[in-house]
Formats: structure tokens, sequence, C-alpha cells
């Protein structure tokens, strides 16, 4: 019987409140913990009818308060992805029926951080939403670091990192909606040879698949399975010094991460204990090239083996190569170095999720 006097109520309030779309605030009203053992149906449908009306009345201005005020500015990288979704088209689309104000800045070729720096700062945006992979969050976080603006994420790159670092959805619709009404979080950065970095750096195998991957016309992950197959042919391992504090690391290595997040965009979590806001981040030494490592760490909780995978935790460190070795950042790559320093910085950028 409460199943039917509530479903005459919320007829009551989609006739007389004209707003079928928040139902939801609807149903919260009805869910109030009443005691029903004092309420005849009478009463019952009599104290709701006379109590919900007004709530809802004043429920529903603070509603539209609460994102009304937002203004956004999207940054959106045109040559992300496969480039079957036209972004700016899209976003305006989203925004018709809202309050909002928007602005869009498509990222040109020659497009500098000076001249992202004066979009924003012209927009006089509440939230900035990078509209492109983990190098495009990269150039707007640059822009944003230490700063208390958040940076929404709309995921478009052929691999997002970051983005399913943070749960974002793929779903453009769903990515909107997180973007105009999600909760901003503070997270920290790692400056690795004075470069800023908010998802991984490493130097050696994955930075020579970045540079293979980027010279391939394919995008997505079919072209980075190509990527790896040629990089796997024509890689070779490295001799390195890891130095954490009073700890010195010698050995050969296919590869060695800088983790400030756990997983790459292809969902290989290289980082199992990683976190965005402790005030440190990892350092995952691969010493082999070993497939049945990889699938385990992509399907399952087991720990690394030590034989093929080391990690450290620090807020700084020094590495050397005997030789030069490929480097990227946050999936660009960045030519070849014998030598990086990375250092924590807390509360970098704030993030919404």
């Amino acid at each position: 019987m409460k199943r039917i006097y509530e479903e005459i109520i919320a007829v009551y309030l989609s006739v007389f409140c004209f707003k079928t779309e928040h139902m939801s605030v609807y149903n919260q009203i009805l869910c109030m913990p009443i005691p029903m053992i004092y309420f005849n149906r009478y009463r019952f449908i009599h104290y709701y009818l006379k109590q919900t009306k007004p709530a809802v009345v004043l429920l529903l201005p603070m509603m539209k308060k609460k994102t009304a005020g937002v203004k956004l500015l999207f940054i959106v990288n045109p040559g992300s992805g496969s480039g079957e979704i036209n972004f700016p088209e899209v976003i305006t689309a989203y925004f018709a029926d809202k309050p909002n104000d928007f602005e869009i800045y498509t990222l040109s070729v020659s497009c500098s951080i000076e001249k992202i720096n004066a979009a924003i700062k012209k927009s006089k945006a509440n939230r900035v939403i990078a509209v492109g992979g983990d190098g495009t969050l990269k150039l707007v976080a640059e822009c944003l670091f230490e700063t208390k603006t958040p940076i929404g994420i709309i995921p478009a790159g052929s691999a997002n990192g970051m983005a399913r670092e943070l749960g974002i959805p793929t779903d453009i619709q769903q990515a909107l909606d997180l973007a105009l009404n999600g909760n901003a979080k503070q997270i920290h950065a790692v400056i690795v040879n004075g470069e800023l970095c908010i998802h991984l750096a490493d130097i050696g195998f994955n930075a020579y698949l970045v540079k293979k991957f980027d010279a391939l016309p394919q995008r997505g992950m079919m072209g980075y399975a190509k990527a790896a197959w040629k990089a796997l042919w024509s890689h070779h391992k490295m001799q390195v010094e890891i130095k954490i504090k009073d700890q010195l690391i010698n050995s050969q290595a296919a590869m060695v991460v800088i983790a400030n997040a756990t997983m790459y965009g292809t969902g290989v979590k290289i980082n199992p204990d990683g976190k965005l806001d402790d005030g440190l981040f990892e350092v995952i030494l691969v010493k082999e090239y070993s497939v049945m490592e990889i699938l385990k760490i992509r399907f399952t909780n087991l720990p690394f083996n030590p034989k093929n995978i080391e990690s450290f935790q620090t807020d700084s460190l020094n590495i050397k190569t005997k030789h030069k070795a490929h480097f990227q950042v946050d999936g660009e790559y960045r030519g070849k170095v014998n030598s990086i320093k990375a250092r924590i910085i807390t509360n970098a950028v704030h993030i919404i999720h």
C-alpha cells in the first residue's frame, strides 16, 4: 500500500511542479523516514501533499543555482584519437538547454603554453576541461599548476591513462556531465627533469614504443600493438644506476618507470601501490621483458616477481644510464637522455572526478 501512496504523490508532484526531470529529488523526499505507525493512509497522503510541494519549490531553484554560475572552457586537441567525433559540435549541443556559459579553444599545431594560458585567463572560466589524451591534459595542468581552478577530462586520446585512473567515463555525454557536476580533488605531481608529470614517465622500452607509435599513421590500440611488435624486435636493455635517498641500485633494465599513477592507458597496471594524493611516487624497475609478469599485473592482484620487476617508493630520485636511453613524459616522447632527476610536488593540481 505504501508504494501506491508514493505513486499518487509522485503524480501529484509531476502535475503541479511541472519538472519531471527532477524526479530523483522527489524520490529522496518520498523516502524520508516517517514513523508510519502514527499515520493512517489518509493522514499519510495529507502529510506528504502538505509537506512536499513547498520543499520542491524551494529545492528546484537551489538545484539550478548549483551549476548555473559555472563557466567552462574546453581545450580541444583535434589531433587526439581517431578523429571520428566532432567534439566542438557535441559540446555545443550538450549545453544547448543548459544555463552555463562555455567556450571552446581548439589547439593548433603551433599552439604554445603562453597562448593556452592567455585563453584561460581571458575566459575567466571556473573549470577548464581537457578534451584529448594524457598529453592534452598535461598541457592544461601546466597552465593551472598550483592554482585552485579544477581541471576536467573528456577522454579523446589513443590511450587515456589518467582518465582510466580516475574512472572518467569514455561515453562523451557522461564525461560532460561529470565535467560540469563532478567534485574536484587535489593530487600531487612529479617534476621530471624540470617537466611536469601527472601520470607516468619512463626511460627504456615504453618510451621507445611511444616513439614508434608516433611514427605510425594508425591510432588506437591496433597502432599500439604494431608499435609494440616493432619495439620488441629492436629495443635493447640498458645499464642503470638509481639513487633513492641513501640507497643505490645498479641493474640492467628493460625500462624504469616514474609512476605517479597506477596504470598505462592500455590498462596495464604497472604500479599497483600508487596513490595520487599520498605525497610519494613509485619507481618501477623492469629488469626483464616478461609476458607472464605483464599478464599477471594486468589481470590479477599478485605481487611482482622481484627477479623481473622491483618497486620502490620515494619523494625524489636520481637515475643515470651508461648510454642514452629513450625518454617519455605523459605519453610525449622527449628524445634520449642519460640522467633523470625527479621530485614530488604535493597539491599540484585539482582534478574533477
